[in-house]
């Protein structure tokens, strides 16, 4: 595992132990519906005929009988799936997990899920316990690291994204809204630049102080809490990022990566840790010497499936191609059979 700051040190880390913020088990409780006195009452006044005729409209719509939901009420899904899954999640403005993507081709889906609902139960790693989702990085290293199909409650927001969005415009953005959509640049266009920059440095300086968080957690052996951290880091990327060498990627994001395949290979979680060491090394990690002798990953690398990832990123200390077109080539010299 790889520490870092605004200039990346090689300080080996790697994972987490037990969950801190998961902790308790929260049980399943299903919202009942409830029944209004209004509701009795003008049932009760409505002529048998119309209530039979009722019935069977409600029943040739394939909608059951019963009280209609008042606007307030918030409406849940569970579902228990096998891994893979075809969904997509990403960290909303309250840090919590949101679907983003229903996919049958990455896996499993269920019809109900829409994006922009949120995962408010998740099943534990192992077992039966159900956790409370706290946190984004929480969530996904409860699904990738579940033994078993993965259950979740999801709250439905019915394809409504703005929890993705900070949407809460002060007069500034709003005249900033107004000078962009009439192709102006004005004192909202100057003030907005001014204020994105403070909030990106602000956001680095936070990353920086949840990447130190988790190293700390990682070298005290408390590999799942340094894991979920790790997680939080990556959901928290800037959008549309550009470096000043064009990398598309902040330094932070390859390391963290980095540090996340480290933390699934010392939890026994191989296929998880080639997911995130190909995501590193995809976002310009290059540093392939750490990789092929970092104790962290020694788990990984007994993996058949390592070389093969590595050598899709760098050169091969061996050739083997190479090697065996030489010994192909001049085979012959070497007790080899002559042509009669």
């Amino acid at each position: 595992m790889l520490a870092s700051k605004p200039v990346l040190r090689r300080d080996v880390a790697s994972t987490v132990s037990a969950l801190p913020v998961a902790s308790v088990v929260h049980p399943i409780v299903r919202c009942p519906v409830e029944r209004t006195s209004a509701s009795l009452a003008s049932a009760a006044a409505v002529p048998k005929a119309l209530a039979r005729r009722q019935v069977v409209v409600q029943a040739q719509a394939g909608t059951k009988a019963g009280p209609a939901a008042t606007s307030t009420e918030d409406e849940f899904i569970e579902l228990d799936l096998p891994k893979p899954l075809g969904f997509k999640f990403a960290r909303g403005m309250d840090g919590g997990a949101y679907v983003i993507d229903v996919n049958p081709k990455l896996g499993n889906i269920d019809p109900r899920v829409q994006p922009g609902d949120k995962i408010v139960l998740i099943s534990a790693s192992f077992g039966s316990e159900v956790w409370k989702a706290e946190n984004f990085g929480q969530i996904m290293y409860a699904i990738r690291t579940r033994s078993g199909t993965v259950y979740m409650k999801l709250k439905r927001n019915f394809g409504d994204l703005s929890a993705l969005e900070d949407d809460g415009l002060d007069a500034v953005e709003k005249m900033w809204k107004k000078e962009r959509a009439g192709g102006n640049y004005g004192a909202g266009t100057k003030e907005i630049q001014a204020r994105n920059y403070v909030q990106r440095k602000e956001n680095e300086r936070k990353r920086r102080e949840m990447f130190d968080d988790a190293l700390a957690r990682f070298k005290e052996n408390d590999i799942q809490a340094a894991l979920v951290e790790f997680e939080n880091i990556i959901a928290m990327e800037p959008r549309n990022y550009v470096g000043d060498n064009f990398s598309r990627n902040t330094p932070i994001y390859k390391v963290a990566q980095y540090n996340i395949a480290c933390c699934y290979s010392m939890l026994d979680q191989v296929e998880e840790a080639l997911k995130s060491l190909d995501a590193a090394m995809s976002s310009g990690f290059d540093n392939f010497d750490q990789i092929r002798r970092d104790k962290n990953l020694s788990k990984l690398r007994a993996s058949p499936k390592f070389q093969q990832l590595i050598d899709k990123y760098d050169e091969p200390v061996v050739n083997w191609n190479a090697v065996k077109a030489t010994f192909g080539a001049f085979g012959g010299m070497f007790g080899g059979k002559k042509d009669e």
